[in-house]
Parts: structure tokens; C-alpha cells; sequence
């Protein structure tokens, strides 16, 4: 059974440079038990990584990307061999020893740790390395657009600073509402974060075919609610878009309190390059315990939505959970299911007030019964 995404859009080159969904409600919603088997959407790397924090049993990513697969196994080699700080530098997380040629070492070093074709990859794309590994997506130059030619037309230095300073809730939606949210930042924000801009810029225009919402209008609401209801200071996703790198925040699987505890799991992952359907067609039924399947749903028709259901159930063990992401294509399973898989809406609207990567419009996690 092949991905119906495949056959619309490309897959040669590295769209995400890392993950931009928030893995700390996605282990909250998963409680993944140790001796637990893992199917994760491989993206970057970071978050299928984040998996191995609470002692599976086995990790298997799965992406129909060589390019994102080659991110993740980069990943992999660091954490075996580089210290946190140099992972940090490989990855252009901060601004310390950021020089070309430290990255360049750094890479050399994980090197054999690749396979043949991995290596290739990564020594065609050596100017990728330079940037660091966490810029080297599509996704990540069109932000690195609008930090470098956009947002300075509205904003200043000092501006950006003091919105990523945090502060009380009270401070936060005061400075929001008087210095940050001006017509000139409205305009800008609904003009580059539209979809014709973002489809071509940012993400891949197909993955828009099932879009029917305003697409500026619903990542400007979440873009308020994270610059105001949620810390600035606290969110690594925010930091990286409006300055390169990472500032007062880490992503959960760059934090230093679980570097060791994923060098220490890392034979438990394993990754292939293959759709999800593909993959679960070869699986035992009753394999699966927990599901991160990303926003992999917002690229198909409701047809296909629901064949996969119906294969991700019969794959995934009784209380199993999957959860995942809708950035503006509404999916979810609907009551008919109900014998076979139910909601845990409560759980999944709390961790989504909490969710820091902004621009989704909902998250989900469900039960297998």
C-alpha cells in the first residue's frame, strides 16, 4: 500500500532541518512505557529520538525522505560520539563555536558512524554542515527569510529581544499589545505566512491540496497565543525563528538532562525509507504500542485518512495510542470508530494549550480499545 503523498511531492531534499512540533506533549500523550514498541515518523531526527527518553524496547522511524532519513542517522552518530556542547554546535543551536570549520571537524568525526550512502549525502552538501544541520531544511530558509529581510522592516533588535525576555502573563500581553502587534506586523505576517508564499517558500504546494481554511489567518491566531499566553523565554521553536538558533530554550531532545539517556537507547532505533503503509502491510497485526505519526493525515484525502486508521488499529496493540498533529486539515477519528479507537480529548486539549511549535491548529491522541 503506497502513501498517497508520494506520488505528489518531492522527496530528494531535506524540507525539515529539524522537527517543529513540540516533543514534550507528544511523550505526555504517549506515555510510553518502558518495553514499549515505537512507529515514529522519522522527520529530522529530534523527536524520534525523544522516543528512546523513557526506555522502550524498540524505536522504528519511518520517512519516505533519504534526505530526512540522512538527518536522523547524522543525528544518531552525534549523540554517539560528540559531547552535548559539540552536538549543540553540529546542530547551530548556539552561538558558541559556531565557526564553519568546528562543524566541519564535528562532522568528520561522525563520519564513521554513517553508512556509504549517508555519508555521500551529507559530504554533497558540505555547505549544509557549515550552517548547521538544524538550518539545512527548506523550511528552515524560509524562516531564516523572514528573520533576515522581513522582520526587520517591523521590528528592531531590541524589540526582538525584549518580546524573547518573557516575563509575567500581564507583561507579556502588555508589551504584545503595545509595541509587538502593530498594523505594519499584521500585514507583513498575513502576507508571508499566506499559503501561496508558504507553499512555495516554506512547505511543498501539494501539501496543501486538502486546505480549505484561511491559512495566515488561523497561524496568526496561534502566533498571538504563543507570543503572549505562552513564555517566549521558554520556547526554543519561537527562538529559532526570530533569531537562528536557540536562546533561554532547548528542544527536548537537545536538553542536557537526556543526552546520556538516548546515547545510552540508541540500538533500540532502527529507520527505514518506506511509506507507513508500506511498512505496517509487513507487520504482525498487534505490534504497535504508540503511534507518533506527526501531521502525516494532513496530506490525504479522507478516504485515505481512514484506510490507514483502519491499518494503524488492526497494527497497534489494545491501548495503544497514536497522536498526532492537524495544521489545517481537520482530522480526527469520528464516533463511528468507537468500537475500535477512542479520543483522549481531554488529555490532547490540555497538552495543546501547552504546545510551543504554534502554527497547528490541533492535536490529537487516541486510544486503541
Amino acid at each position: 500500500m503506497s502513501s498517497e503523498i508520494e506520488e505528489r511531492a518531492q522527496f530528494s531534499q531535506i524540507r525539515y532541518g529539524q522537527c517543529w512540533e513540540d516533543a514534550e506533549i507528544l511523550l505526555e500523550g504517549l506515555a510510553i512505557q518502558p518495553g514499549d514498541t515505537c512507529l515514529s515518523i522519522a522527520s529530522a531526527g529530534d523527536n524520534t529520538l525523544a522516543l528512546l527518553t523513557r526506555s522502550p524496547e524498540r524505536v522504528i522511524a519511518l520517512d519516505l525522505s533519504l534526505a530526512q532519513l540522512a538527518c536522523l542517522e547524522l543525528r544518531v552518530a552525534a549523540y554517539r560520539c560528540l559531547t552535548h556542547p559539540e552536538l549543540l554546535s553540529l546542530m547551530g543551536s548556539t552561538t558558541e563555536s559556531t565557526e564553519p570549520t568546528t562543524k566541519q571537524t564535528l562532522y568528520q568525526r561522525c563520519c564513521p558512524h554513517l553508512s556509504p550512502t549517508v555519508k555521500q549525502f551529507w559530504d554533497d552538501r558540505l555547505q549544509l554542515i557549515a550552517m548547521g544541520i538544524g538550518n539545512s531544511g527548506k523550511f528552515e530558509r524560509y524562516f531564516e527569510i523572514f528573520r533576515r529581510y522581513i522582520l526587520p522592516l517591523v521590528h528592531g533588535k531590541k524589540q526582538i529581544n525584549q518580546l524573547l525576555k518573557g516575563g509575567t502573563l500581564e507583561e507579556r500581553e502588555l508589551f504584545y499589545n503595545q509595541v509587538w502587534n502593530s498594523r505594519r506586523w499584521r500585514w507583513m505576517f498575513r502576507l508571508f505566512f499566506s499559503r501561496t508564499v508558504m507553499g512555495n517558500l516554506g512547505r511543498d504546494p501539494s501539501f496543501f491540496q486538502y486546505v480549505k481554511a484561511n491559512v495566515a489567518e488561523r497561524i496568526f491566531d496561534r502566533a498571538e497565543y504563543a507570543l503572549t499566553q505562552l513564555n517566549p523565554a521558554d520556547n526554543p521553536y519561537l527562538q529559532w525563528i526570530l533569531t537562528g538558533h536557540h536562546t533561554t530554550a532547548l528542544p527536548y531532545a537537545l536538553r542536557p538532562e537526556h543526552f546520556d539517556t538516548i546515547r545510552a537507547n540508541l540500538d533500540r532505533l532502527e529507520w527505514h525509507q518506506c511509506s507507513v503503509e508500506a511498512f505496517l502491510d509487513g507487520l504482525p497485526n498487534q505490534t504497535i504500542d504508540r503511534y507518533n505519526l506527526s501531521d502525516m493525515f494532513e496530506y490525504m484525502s479522507l478516504d485515505s485518512y481512514h484506510q490507514i486508521l483502519a491499518k494503524l488499529i488492526q497494527k497497534g496493540r489494545k491501548g495503544g495510542r497514536l497522536a498526532y498533529w492537524n495544521l489545517l486539515v481537520p482530522r480526527h477519528c469520528s464516533p463511528e470508530w468507537s468500537n475500535q479507537i477512542r479520543p483522549l480529548s481531554d488529555l490532547a486539549h490540555h497538552l495543546y494549550d501547552r504546545d510551543k511549535a504554534f502554527f497547528y491548529s490541533a492535536f490529537h491522541v487516541e486510544e486503541i480499545v
